[in-house]
């Protein structure tokens, strides 16, 4: 009999704390606001320095004190930016095929010309891997590949997806590919992590702590190691853009970019 007590005491905890664990809310709270001009976001730091690009594909850096910008007109539209390694940005131009690497004065250390790679490499999504390495995704055969820019050369690349490719994000030790059937979430050595199903989801922001997904007009959060995708408690908006810094997530719409303190409860 005190072990069938035992054993309901121990089941009633477990289900209390499953219950106080999945109603847990995500808050997100409005702290301040910022009016920028810009064509694009692209990144956000934790001494407000701001990466940003205006209508004449000029991207910029704004800090407290200073501003400064690169230029390419060459290269036309500027697709992504990737600022997660603020001494080794990388810009996209995906209608030239190319990749431009910058340091934290915007001064240009590479230039990868994917049209005159051997083999010839179809690039559609860019971003940041470890060291001096890029995650692309291989348009012409469906896959992620790990580039290192110096060498050269291929450090690895991944199964084909079978889906289409909305979104790429990544740091030093992630990779997280979304496509229209599912988020597949990659270490840096190109093992599958997880393989999430995408339920809506149109795009991604990413930083350390956490990644952020957009469906229409709400947000939602993922955090590392985890594979429930909880929703984040906003006030309906239109979002044209959105990035996340620590506990911060920053909407981007209408030349305001609002900050939202997120706080779980």
């Amino acid at each position: 009999m005190q072990k069938v007590v035992l054993l309901f005491v121990l089941f009633f905890s477990c289900f209390c704390f499953t219950q106080v664990k999945t109603e847990q809310q995500i808050k997100a709270t409005l702290t301040d606001s910022l009016k920028i001009k810009a064509k694009a976001l692209y990144g956000i730091d934790n001494f407000d320095t701001l990466y940003y690009a205006t209508e004449n594909n000029s991207f910029f850096k704004k800090t407290k004190d200073t501003i400064i910008t690169y230029s390419n007109f060459q290269l036309g539209e500027i697709t992504s930016a990737n600022t997660f390694n603020p001494l080794k940005i990388n810009l996209f131009y995906k209608d030239f095929n190319t990749v431009v690497i910058l340091d934290n004065r915007l001064a240009e250390i590479s230039k990868i010309d994917f049209n005159t790679t051997q083999p010839y490499k179809n690039v559609s999504f860019v971003s940041s891997g470890y060291d001096n390495t890029i995650w692309i995704f291989n348009a012409d055969f469906q896959y992620l590949e790990l580039y290192d820019y110096k060498t050269k050369k291929l450090k690895l690349k991944t199964v084909p997806v079978q889906s289409e490719v909305l979104d790429l994000k990544s740091d030093y030790n992630y990779c997280y590919l979304l496509t229209q059937n599912y988020l597949f979430v990659y270490s840096y050595f190109g093992s599958l992590i997880h393989k999430i199903k995408n339920i809506g989801y149109e795009s991604l922001a990413f930083n350390e702590a956490h990644l952020v997904l957009k469906k229409e007009t709400s947000l939602f959060i993922l955090e590392k190691n985890d594979t429930k995708i909880q929703p984040i408690q906003l006030p309906k908006m239109l979002i044209k853009q959105f990035l996340v810094t620590n506990e911060t997530v920053y909407i981007y719409d209408e030349n305001l970019l609002r900050y939202y303190q997120l706080k779980i409860e």
